[in-house]
């Protein structure tokens, strides 16, 4: 079994990264988000915040959570086979082992889901 704290401290300064200008509202050594906190408006409905990333230690992974993905589907379309293979339900991945191929993967899906959120709006 992997060691889940490690995976979970490797990737959360990828996520740090971006703060700001997103907002976590939970970050302790288990659970880390990103929000963006503005008005604004996605499908005509009023928004106070918008989320964007999280990672959260599970039983036997952790959970990448990637609101990008869900946002525009097409997105998951430029993911790296190893990547996209651990992509369970819409938004969120399971990590249980990581490459320097894989982290640099999901550093690349960071970009470009902040860069579509710049593009959309929902971040400035």
């Amino acid at each position: 079994m992997a060691d889940l704290q490690a995976l979970f401290d490797t990737l959360k300064p990828l996520l740090q990264a971006y703060q700001p200008p997103f907002t976590p509202k939970q970050d302790t050594a288990s659970d880390y988000d990103l929000w963006s906190f503005r008005d604004l408006a996605i499908e005509g409905r009023k928004r106070k915040e918008v989320f964007f990333a999280a990672i959260i230690i599970q039983k036997s992974y952790v959970g990448f959570y990637f609101m990008p993905v869900y946002a525009e589907p097409e997105m998951k379309t430029v993911f790296a086979p190893e990547l996209l293979k651990l992509l369970k339900g819409k938004s969120c991945f399971h990590v249980k082992s990581l490459t320097p191929e894989l982290l640099g993967q999901i550093e690349g899906a960071l970009k470009d889901g902040f860069e579509l959120y710049k593009q959309r709006g929902w971040v400035e």
